[in-house]
């Protein structure tokens, strides 16, 4: 039987959901874009109430020496600190089996183990998305540098699609002489199918227990890895065109036929035009990329007291049982933080919002210093399709 209520052991059962391989966070762990800091856990546990962390980032050293003569005192330079906020976030699910399908699925442990593992892995990856739209998001002066200095955006351009110079472009524009940080790009599967009938994409060799050599799911572009999900943003909206683009649209006041489209139905405009009737734009998606360098993330799993147990309603559809799964964690990008600490476990429409980031910053009550943005591997890449 699945959920066992006599013979099943929590404790047991969460180790094993944690041992089973989750192939996307796996992905990002072992290409160093996701690093795993588990001294966190003892200060954010789930039954001392903590779920916001504050640490601190030490400054580089820096200022401009004195000249060396004998004669010239030498002067010294506090070394500052920036304070990086983390929250932890928390997630719960449940699921139900009944009796008789349990009866004749022959199921057992492990293979609910995996299930949820699995499930766990697909909802990390969606955290792992929402934040780094949040912290693209972010506004303020300092905050823009970094998300504007981080994206590479040539979806409004002649050549919108990913192209065999797109990700070294945008990496050397996000970090300059330390590009070589970057070590993992996440895609959606058109672009990543673009990228291959290019002939772009590298998949990455195995051999099998027979000897054969074979291709793997892991694929590589300019020798970062590539992680595929078709739960990156893609946007349907509207691009800048000429009259002989194809599928251009011209744009009037109104009543607008074929052909033709109405000023106030261009939306959401993607382009840098003031727009005015008598222009033209074309109808297309745009795609975000999100390149991670080695340590851009670091993700603490923090816990739950109870992280696995079941219920039993013995009359309800014959007999069935629940299994409620539970688990805690922190993604935390290096360098960008998250600043209300008030929220009880954000949600993903809370992580996505801009207003709840920003760099880590000294707190300073007269000068304010952030973390440099050329310090963090982490960019984005528009395209279309």
């Amino acid at each position: 039987m699945l959920f066992d209520l006599v013979n099943f052991n929590g404790e047991v059962f969460d180790n094993l959901v944690r041992n089973t391989p989750n192939l996307n966070l796996n992905a990002l762990l072992k290409s160093g874009a996701v690093t795993e800091v588990p001294r966190y856990a003892s200060l954010l546990k789930d039954q001392e109430g903590g779920h916001y962390t504050t640490t601190l980032i030490k400054a580089r050293i820096g200022g401009t020496p004195v000249n060396y003569d004998g004669s010239t005192d030498i002067t010294a330079e506090a070394r500052g600190n920036f304070s990086m906020g983390r929250i932890v976030i928390g997630r719960a699910n449940g699921w139900v089996e009944k009796d008789f399908n349990a009866d004749i699925s022959g199921e057992d442990y492990s293979a609910a183990a995996s299930e949820v593992a699995e499930y766990w892995d697909d909802i990390d990856q969606g955290t792992l998305i929402s934040e780094l739209k949040g912290i693209f998001s972010m506004t303020g002066a300092k905050n823009l540098e970094f998300v504007n200095g981080h994206t590479y955006n040539v979806s409004n351009s002649a050549a919108p699609k990913f192209g065999e110079t797109t990700l070294n472009n945008a990496i050397q524009k996000a970090l300059g002489d330390n590009k070589s940080k970057f070590a993992l790009a996440v895609m959606h599967s058109q672009v990543s199918t673009n990228l291959e009938n290019l002939k772009l994409v590298a998949y990455m060799k195995g051999t099998d227990a027979q000897g054969i050599e074979r291709d793997l799911a892991l694929a590589t572009i300019n020798g970062r890895m590539v992680l595929i999900d078709d739960n990156m943003p893609a946007e349907e909206g509207y691009f800048d065109a000429v009259e002989d683009t194809e599928g251009a649209l011209e744009i009037v006041a109104s009543g607008a036929t074929t052909g033709q489209i109405n000023l106030a139905s261009v939306t959401p405009y993607y382009g840098s035009r003031t727009l005015a009737a008598g222009m033209y734009v074309v109808q297309d998606i745009r795609y975000t990329t999100y390149v991670l360098g080695n340590g851009a993330i670091e993700y603490t799993n923090c816990g739950a007291k109870v992280p696995a147990e079941m219920s039993r309603d013995a009359a309800k559809n014959g007999g069935e049982t629940t299994l409620y799964s539970r688990q805690r964690k922190v993604f935390a990008p290096y360098g960008i933080s998250f600043k209300d600490g008030s929220i009880i476990s954000p949600t993903n429409a809370q992580l996505e919002a801009g207003a709840n980031w920003s760099l880590a910053s000294n707190n300073h009550s007269t000068t304010t210093l952030y973390y440099p943005h050329k310090a963090i591997p982490i960019a984005r890449i528009l395209t279309r399709g």
